[in-house]
């Protein structure tokens, strides 16, 4: 039977939280899988790191990176951009989004799923922008009104940081760093004075004003990896899944063949970056019936041998494996205290 892990990204409240939303869960069967476990455990991330767990974790799994927990990083514009159906061509590629920055007391970068950017007004900022990328080792390629991706070798020791991360925080302390970063500062000033100024920002209530790069990585041959689906996922994300397997149900991930099946649900992310918990209950409820319920009842009926939950939140990750056996478990209480990490 094929392994089952289902990555859920901001799963896990934050601490000073977490009681509170606890008690105020109703699921169930999240209950049953996270408390009839053969195993489980919990791990701690750097915060420092300049990106989330989830993404660190993600890129191990599938074979582009480190151990999340030694060496976390997520190299993973490559692979994404053969999701778009491009052809890295030899050189170092990062992802690239177009993004508002609000200027206040310091400079902050809201949600990038709270941008609404259209295909015709992307391309416009995108052809506008395209000949200041033009120099050696340089090549701005269009993904979709929110994904580009720029080759730049002379950059490639640059240290950046992701989006999900940055949102929200002063970014002043997540922009890219290196001996290099002046240069990348003087592209990006030529972007925006040139963005400032174009008409597709005349009637907009957040300008598109800016740029954000990251997830650099060197053109190689893809490795194997496992069966991806995701749901609610950013483009780029959900890039990384085979095309019938974005915005996949339980059931269909269920079906697919192979080895290793992983699955990431990515609604709750934006909920949790805003801070809006309300939100992220009625989320995970949805969960409960989408995910959770599916996943029990597949391990109950002998469909799944066992199931592994990764939940995480900023500060880490925990892991969760239940069999079919470890549902006998019955002198175990079905409780959500695992979510208290």
């Amino acid at each position: 039977m094929a392994s089952t892990t289902l990555v859920l990204p901001f799963g896990l409240p934050p601490a000073e939280m977490a009681p509170d939303l606890v008690r105020a869960l109703q699921t169930p069967s999240l209950a049953t899988l996270l408390s009839r476990n053969s195993t489980h455990s919990t791990h701690a991330f750097d915060l420092d790191a300049r990106l989330l767990p989830h993404e660190a974790w993600l890129a191990h799994a599938l074979g582009l990176a480190g151990d999340p927990s030694t060496q976390p990083a997520a190299p993973f514009a490559p692979a994404v951009m053969r999701g778009y159906g491009l052809q890295p061509a030899e050189g170092f590629w990062f992802i690239l989004h177009p993004v508002h920055v609000q200027i206040g007391t310091h400079l902050t970068m809201p949600d990038l799923r709270n941008l609404p950017i259209g295909e015709e007004e992307s391309r416009t900022l995108f052809e506008a922008a395209l000949p200041l990328f033009d120099g050696p080792g340089k090549a701005l390629v269009y993904g979709d009104a929110r994904t580009w991706f720029l080759r730049a070798d002379d950059w490639a020791a640059l240290s950046t940081a992701s989006p999900d991360a940055a949102s929200g925080d002063n970014l002043h302390d997540w922009m890219p760093a290196g001996a290099v970063a002046r240069d990348f500062r003087r592209l990006q000033n030529e972007v925006q004075m040139l963005w400032h100024a174009h008409p597709v920002n005349a009637g907009r209530a957040l300008p598109v004003n800016s740029f954000w790069m990251w997830a650099g990585a060197a053109a190689t041959l893809p490795p194997s990896s496992p069966a991806l689906a995701t749901t609610d996922a950013p483009g780029w994300l959900a890039a990384l899944a085979a095309p019938e397997l974005r915005d996949a149900t339980a059931v269909q991930w269920l079906a697919t063949a192979g080895a290793h099946r992983l699955a990431v649900p990515a609604g709750l992310i934006g909920a949790a970056l805003a801070e809006d918990w309300g939100r992220w209950l009625q989320l995970m409820a949805a969960l409960e019936a989408e995910w959770f319920a599916p996943l029990l009842g597949a391990l109950k009926s002998g469909q799944l041998r066992d199931v592994d939950l990764v939940l995480t939140n900023r500060r880490g990750w925990t892991t969760t494996t239940t069999t079919r056996l470890a549902l006998n478990k019955f002198w175990r209480t079905d409780t959500l205290k695992n979510l208290l990490a």
